[in-house]
């Protein structure tokens, strides 16, 4: 019978996440490397801004995912549902997290279902890949089924699991069940990182494999290797302490793929997104959307749902104040605005393209 070590391991990532420093002050998302040119003129009423957005065959009020962070305990449960309002209320996308847990142990169902509170939101299940190719086809259907899951996030995290101390280290086989995923869920699968970024290479040999929807989840927000290198002990805290800036920033990773894939896959920036200016910045790079969960989930923990929704009240308002100011109506129309590029993101991209 499965025992309750992930759902253990899910409390003590929460606890790290509410109290740690697991966003390393030196990791850099590079958005600071991003102006976007003010237009004095923007010929525009703030109530004609169109945040709309769709995904997954529905229509979002605002181009934003809290993404996947939690689930399999009581107290992730909890979080999930008071996220997972909000974001109802809100008009956004919801992920939760990893269903590794519940798939070892159904009966932990609840603390991932949210339909009760977010009955029409676009909901996204996850669950990592080597799990995916372990599980098959038929079990991976079934969890998404069970949440009434609009979409499946298969994440991929190697650089966390080579530090977590139970963690996976055989990761071959991964383009292979990854495209059978997207021959099986279609246009109902995304493929995301967990704060390490995925370069154009990949993204590419992922489209290739019929993926059409990717989150880069890049360097600069909740470092997961930083995660496990707190729990860890011995020599792998000390190999975790190495890695915990290892990743592709955010900026350079969103820039760099949506070149690398072109106007027909979905992009969305998550790594360390804190604001909508943040998101604004992401969406003039080429995201479709901007994705954040450290910032809520500590809302959540320090003042409860109301935490939560000022706190999204206030990023919405600032990405229609982004859009005003540089003088478009809708979120999409960033990307094709005059920006500046400086510094250290300017050689990731000459980097990442020499190599495209």
């Amino acid at each position: 019978m499965p025992d309750d070590t992930t759902a253990r391991r899910k409390d003590a990532h929460l606890d790290l996440c509410a109290t740690e420093e697991v966003a390393p002050k030196e990791n850099s998302t590079l958005l600071e490397c991003v102006r976007l040119v003010h237009c004095a003129m923007p010929e525009l009423s703030a109530d004609e801004i169109d945040l709309s957005t769709p995904l997954f065959g529905k229509t979002l009020k605002a181009p934003l995912l809290v993404t996947g962070m939690t689930g399999g305990t009581e107290r992730a449960g909890e979080v999930n549902k008071q996220l997972a309002g909000v974001a109802e209320e809100f008009g956004l996308a919801f992920g939760v997290g990893s269903q590794r847990a519940m798939a070892e142990r159904p009966e932990l169902l609840g603390t991932f279902a949210v339909r009760d509170v977010a009955p029409s939101t676009v909901l996204i299940g996850n669950l990592g890949v080597v799990q995916a190719a372990r599980m098959g086809l038929g079990a991976v259907q079934k969890l998404t089924d069970s949440l009434g899951a609009d979409a499946l996030a298969v994440h991929l995290n190697p650089g966390q699991e080579l530090t977590q101390p139970e963690g996976d280290r055989d990761f071959r086989k991964g383009y292979a069940t990854i495209q059978a995923l997207a021959k099986h869920y279609g246009d109902r699968l995304l493929v995301k990182e967990t704060g390490c970024g995925i370069s154009p290479e990949v993204a590419r040999r992922l489209v290739e494999c019929g993926v059409k929807h990717l989150d880069v989840s890049g360097l600069g927000g909740t470092s997961w290797v930083r995660v496990e290198q707190l729990r860890a002990k011995g020599a792998a805290e000390e190999v975790g302490a190495q890695f915990s800036n290892w990743g592709i920033p955010t900026a350079a990773a969103v820039a760099s793929v949506r070149r690398a894939v072109g106007p027909q896959v979905k992009v969305i920036a998550s790594g360390g997104l804190r604001t909508g200016l943040d998101v604004a910045k992401a969406l003039a790079l080429g995201a479709d959307l901007g994705g954040m969960a450290l910032p809520l989930f500590r809302a959540q923990q320090q003042g409860g749902v109301q935490a939560v929704r000022e706190a999204v009240a206030v990023i919405v308002t600032a990405l229609r104040q982004a859009l005003v100011l540089t003088g478009v109506r809708r979120a999409s129309e960033l990307r094709v605005r005059p920006q500046v590029i400086t510094g250290e993101l300017k050689d990731w991209l000459s980097a990442l393209e020499g190599r495209a």
